[in-house]
């Protein structure tokens, strides 16, 4: 799986692998800070959510002219990592308020948008060399799993920073106390009834037995809650801070390995060789349309892959259950989960091909991570508590057990010519992400309107397991990884190489228009039935996956000239 590839891969899998641990501790909490914080709803809250992620992927537009044309992509990239740095430590401030958190949010944005696509733009420059260009697939899916190894720690760590802020100040996290302290302090506020009284004095001692806080009333406990369920998020800002630095030492002390690529187009030498490469004005216009159209596609993917950060966190947190069995437990906490990964790791280093000595190591990981996992989950309670934002350490842990999968049948259909051109896998992944939301209406038909939803004993009787949220972001992951790492491999195939990073920025620029349509659609998950905002989902990503089938030959045409 690794075999092949040149150092500089590695070198960008790492700095991006800490960059998005950052960015995807951020994304875990961020819908649920907006809430706890400012009492927003669904709508309000992914209007924001949206805008921010469409900053994120727009800004590359940007990034990858200044890169082409003024700085370079190591110049440009370096600026977007201190830019990011910077961002996440403003939004770490706790008791900001909603213009500093804007700004802070505009920052990250622009860092992100130099870093993201120029980056991706020199993994693939690593592999314009004509002995390299088997690789090219595989090298995105490699990189691409690095991305998720830090995303897969993202959610925890969010989490673990979260329940200890919360615990020092003698707190315990129940995700129907922000909006219900929200809807207490407004009704005392406008002097208005607040009809649940009962239940939320319940609920707020519950949320605080066993601990020191001493609770009065109802007025104070609620901005207590409030104010130290923010700062905890806020906590976990700063740890995306801290990670990015990680990013940016690791680019900069290894830039011999990627050095040979970081060349503007205007600075490149001219051989013969590259003369004979020079695409003509018709061969460059076909590419750019073709690229052109798969840009359009790329907006209905990530408008509904996205909504793993905000209507499927918001379905974990008011329509899943909040309590499991010490057993699915074990998925949810990495105390448990890191040791059951090392013995599934060690039985497959014992029963493949290997030589002696890694048969060994396996036998060991196999027997220690065994006996840790079983220790650990004979120590958890017979039900156990889990946080909505865990759920989303599922596609990122997904996709670093399933990737070597993927590429492995990709290589194997190498060998007999049969392996699917890079479009294809496209088309296939848009019809996988669609079978993914499938779930989602099947779970969901008997739920009604999420505008229904009131917390309390009513709507916990409607939750449902946590394997269905599961089963839905393991097809999402299988979608994913046939469309994007090779939707990114695709555009460095065929951009003409002078708009390389503009064109990286291009397929940026698209997710960008997704991810704003992700929260702009949120006023749909309010006013419909579940299970009709679902369908709405599959109806876009089988009529996407029906078009790319469609205009397959002139993507596959611009791939070979």
């Amino acid at each position: 799986m690794f075999k092949g590839h040149p150092k500089g891969l590695y070198v960008f899998l790492f700095a991006n692998m800490g960059e998005r641990f950052g960015y995807y501790t951020m994304l875990a909490i961020f819908i649920l800070f907006l809430q706890a914080k400012f009492g927003m709803d669904a709508t309000a809250a992914g209007q924001i959510y949206g805008t921010f992620l469409f900053g994120i992927y727009f800004i590359p537009l940007i990034g990858g002219i200044i890169a082409d044309r003024v700085l370079g992509f190591s110049k440009t990239i370096t600026v977007g990592i201190v830019l990011m740095i910077f961002g996440y430590f403003l939004l770490a401030q706790p008791g900001s308020s909603k213009i500093f958190i804007y700004g802070a949010l505009a920052v990250i944005s622009i860092g992100t948008g130099f870093f993201k696509g120029n980056l991706q733009a020199l993994v693939g420059k690593l592999y314009d060399d004509a002995n390299l260009n088997k690789y090219r697939d595989a090298a995105f899916n490699l990189f691409y799993m690095g991305i998720n190894i830090g995303a897969f720690f993202a959610p925890s760590a969010a989490n673990k920073m979260s329940n200890w802020l919360l615990k020092k100040d003698g707190l315990v996290y129940n995700a129907n106390i922000p909006s219900m302290a929200h809807d207490y302090l407004n009704a005392s506020a406008s002097s208005g009834v607040f009809e649940n009284t009962e239940q939320y004095t319940e609920m707020a001692k519950t949320a605080i037995q066993g601990t020191s806080y001493q609770f009065t009333n109802l007025a104070d406990f609620s901005s207590y809650y409030i104010d130290s369920l923010s700062k905890s998020y806020s906590w976990g800002f700063g740890i995306a801070a801290v990670s990015i630095l990680f990013s940016l030492v690791i680019f900069i002390a290894f830039r011999k390995t990627y050095k040979h690529v970081d060349v503007m187009h205007k600075n490149a030498a001219i051989t013969e060789e590259s003369k004979a490469a020079e695409l003509t004005p018709e061969q460059s216009k076909k590419r750019m349309i073709a690229l052109g159209l798969v840009f359009i596609v790329n907006i209905f993917f990530w408008m509904a892959f996205h909504q793993n950060g905000f209507t499927l966190t918001i379905f974990a947190r008011d329509y899943t259950f909040t309590e499991v069995s010490r057993l699915t437990y074990s998925l949810f906490d990495l105390q448990a989960l890191l040791p059951i990964i090392g013995a599934i790791i060690g039985l497959v280093l014992l029963i493949g091909k290997n030589k002696k000595i890694v048969k060994a190591i396996g036998a060991g990981l196999t027997v220690v991570g065994s006996i840790i996992a079983y220790s650990t989950i004979a120590g958890f309670e017979n039900t156990m508590p889990i946080s909505p934002m865990i759920f989303q350490h599922f596609n990122p842990i997904f996709i670093v057990f399933v990737t070597p999968i993927i590429i492995g049948l990709f290589t194997m259909l190498r060998k007999r010519n049969r392996e699917p051109s890079s479009p294809r896998k496209i088309g296939i992944g848009l019809g996988i992400a669609a079978l993914s939301f499938i779930i989602m209406i099947v779970v969901s038909f008997n739920l009604g309107s999420a505008s229904n939803f009131i917390p309390g004993a009513a709507a916990d009787a409607l939750r449902v397991t946590p394997y269905w949220l599961i089963a839905t972001y393991f097809s999402l992951t299988i979608s994913e990884l046939f469309y994007s790492p090779i939707g990114i491999s695709f555009v460095s195939k065929v951009a003409p190489p002078k708009w390389s990073g503009f064109m990286q920025g291009g397929w940026l620029g698209s997710t960008a228009i997704g991810n704003l349509l992700a929260g702009l659609i949120g006023p749909f998950w309010n006013q419909w039935e579940m299970w009709q905002f679902f369908a709405l989902l599959v109806g876009m990503l089988v009529l996407s996956s029906s078009f790319i089938f469609i205009i397959m030959k002139t993507l596959e045409n611009a791939t070979e000239e």
